[in-house]
């Protein structure tokens, strides 16, 4: 089985949705950057103040900053376990760190989704999204609800709506997406590591369609 993934996509693409069936069914993972770098900033680290000014206005946070931040994940990792990445990669740069790293420890990434995912289906999800401020899940009021109306499953928190789920912000995100994370499509397909999943089939088919890729 492939434990060592890598989740490509826009925002609202379904990337959580999927790795939270893939954690409950293999028990991997799920590493979501995003989500760290936001804890971050709520906290007041100096890590976490300096990517909120990015956050804030949609751009993508710099190179220097994320992989200060995700270094110290790399040190604690326990590739054993496995991992899905979610956010991390999203420029060559970071791409190569993460597999010099992962080279050192023979252990590199073994397989890349990518969510194929258009403007429009990206701006109906992102109204209904919401997310569990402790542990990151991810839920749709109407295509993904919780048991219980507005609280986590796993956790019992209150869920929430970013601040940043705008239309004028989801715009501006996809847009850096294309730009800047696009190129790592060709990076790893010329891996021979890139499978491409369609986001805007039913949940339960493209669950079906990464569990068939990874075991």
């Amino acid at each position: 089985m492939k434990r060592r993934l890598i989740l490509l996509g826009p925002p609202a693409s379904g990337k959580g949705t999927v790795a939270a069936g893939l954690q409950r069914e293999f028990g991997l993972p799920h590493i979501s950057s995003g989500h760290l770098l936001r804890r971050e900033a709520e906290l007041g680290s100096p890590v976490g103040l300096r990517a909120k000014l990015f956050l804030e206005k949609g751009d993508l946070v710099p190179d220097s900053i994320v992989l200060e931040f995700m270094s110290d994940w790399m040190r604690a990792a326990s590739l054993d376990a496995g991992f899905m990445l979610d956010g991390f990669p999203r420029t060559i740069a970071q791409a190569k760190a993460l597999d010099e790293w992962l080279d050192s420890r023979k252990a590199p990434i073994e397989a890349v989704l990518l969510f194929d995912c258009s403007l429009s289906v990206v701006l109906d999800r992102i109204t209904g999204r919401r997310s569990c401020p402790k542990c990151g899940r991810v839920y749709h009021v109407r295509s993904v609800p919780p048991i219980s109306e507005g609280v986590c499953d796993d956790c019992g928190v209150a869920l929430t709506q970013r601040e940043d789920d705008t239309e004028e912000l989801i715009r501006r995100r996809f847009g850096v997406y294309v730009d800047q994370t696009g190129p790592l499509v060709e990076y790893y397909d010329r891996q021979g590591k890139l499978h491409r999943i369609e986001a805007e089939a039913p949940v339960e088919a493209r669950v079906a369609k990464v569990a068939e890729i990874v075991s």
